[in-house]
């Protein structure tokens, strides 16, 4: 059978050569940058420098009391359950679809993860967390995955109203809002990511975000160094008598990935904006088209979109696989375009399943999680594909919804055997 598409020989839809969305944006001045901080200090202790830059444009851009950086997200998230007591047998609400760093933090803590399905957009279903809170939960944590923030709102109020503590793992959403506010300001603290190629990115690492003083010294005291917890803890607090040793931990920042940051923190909400302009467009491009679902974004929210993820229906397309439609696609040069293996169901990994062999001292009543428990998840990880939008590239934009058409239009091509 004949085919115009690229996987068969035809032209591709799209020529642009890799890589055609580069993220982190870097320039002649973050080199420049980072040269001066590696002249300057690299192992700068305490809270100074380009560590106290970044911390305070941090707290000024998400409007809150306190920022404190560590050495990726999952520390970050680590920091935070520490900070909020977290121990053993406490249950802690997770979304069952995100990347496992969400939750396994609370293994070493020996806290409970308790799995929730998600909704329509692969967040936190609000209603499957009222289903299961019980008397040993703590706290709750949401997800805005891929950027697209969760319907916090309503899981805030679930919080406030059980007397529970809300963590926010922001780590897709940097920038992201509701109705204004921004993601990571609702709960009792944040944790993000600020490695590879997330919004705003350092190379790696990470930060905390808290309004809470306690939280706030708590998170110095998992780990950060001893003249920093010395110089910030004040004397007559509780956890001051730990200020030299924290918890044994170090968790910093290294200078060099907070200068490669710094730079990008003025520009992201002009990057963010370009970003929802182009996702907007593809989205109203792609909405109808066979065998692809859109996400459909609540309108007061303004997502970071980490990835424009999209949910592949195979039912519409003759059965076609969607790593068969990844490939078509990037056949055709869309190269921005996969089959995500993370974030995927937190049930399906060995760890939730058998967790004894590698953390044996687990308390009684563990959880465990078998392959089938959360359908919306599961089904949404099968067939979603991510894209990569373009802040700035409307060009590159338009070339991926003609290469999206051009592949459904041809799908047939895809399934049935060549004569």
């Amino acid at each position: 059978m004949s085919s115009p598409l690229a996987i068969h020989g035809g032209p591709p839809a799209v020529r642009s050569a890799a890589p055609q969305v580069t993220w982190p944006p870097l320039d002649v001045g973050r080199a420049v940058a980072v040269t001066a901080q590696l002249c300057t200090r690299v192992s700068p202790p305490g809270r100074g420098g380009v560590i106290a830059e970044l911390e305070g444009g941090l707290a000024e851009f998400f409007g809150v009391r306190h920022a404190v950086l560590t050495s990726s997200g999952t520390a970050a998230l680590h920091a935070a359950y520490s900070a909020l007591g977290l121990a053993d047998g406490d249950e802690v609400i997770v979304p069952a679809y995100t990347a496992h760093p969400t939750a396994t933090p609370l293994f070493h803590l020996r806290a409970k993860p308790v799995l929730v399905d998600c909704d329509e957009l692969g967040n936190l279903d609000p209603l499957g967390v009222e289903a299961a809170i019980t008397p040993a939960t703590r706290a709750i944590v949401v997800t805005h995955l891929w950027g697209v923030p969760a319907r916090i709102e309503a899981l805030a109020e679930i919080a406030e109203r059980h007397g529970l503590r809300l963590v926010e793992d922001g780590s897709h959403a940097h920038g992201a809002a509701v109705g204004g506010r921004r993601v990571g300001t609702f709960g009792d603290v944040a944790a993000f990511s600020a490695g590879g190629t997330k919004p705003l990115s350092a190379g790696e690492g990470g930060f905390v975000l808290t309004d809470d003083d306690d939280l706030y010294y708590g998170v110095l005291l998992h780990g950060q160094d001893g003249a920093r917890c010395r110089a910030e803890i004040p004397i007559d607090h509780p956890l001051r008598r730990y200020a030299v040793t924290g918890t044994g931990l170090a968790q910093r920042m290294h200078p060099l990935g907070a200068a490669v940051a710094l730079g990008q923190l003025g520009e992201l909400d002009r990057r963010l904006g370009g970003r929802r302009q182009l996702a907007a467009r593809m989205i109203a491009e792609l909405r109808g088209l066979p065998g692809i679902s859109v996400p459909e974004v609540p309108a007061r929210s303004a997502p970071a979109w980490y990835a424009l993820a999209l949910l592949h229906r195979p039912e519409e397309l003759g059965g076609l696989p969607v790593d068969a439609l990844v490939a078509a696609l990037r056949a055709e040069g869309c190269l921005e375009v996969e089959h995500p293996r993370s974030p995927r169901p937190l049930n399906e990994h060995p760890l939730f399943d058998a967790p004894n062999r590698i953390f044996p001292n687990l308390p009684e009543g563990w959880p465990r999680y078998r392959a089938g428990q959360y359908p919306r998840a599961e089904r949404r990880h099968r067939n979603t594909l991510t894209v990569r939008v373009p802040h700035d590239d409307p060009v590159l934009a338009e070339g991926y919804v003609r290469a999206f058409r051009k592949v459904i239009a041809h799908h047939r091509a895809l399934i049935e055997p060549a004569p």
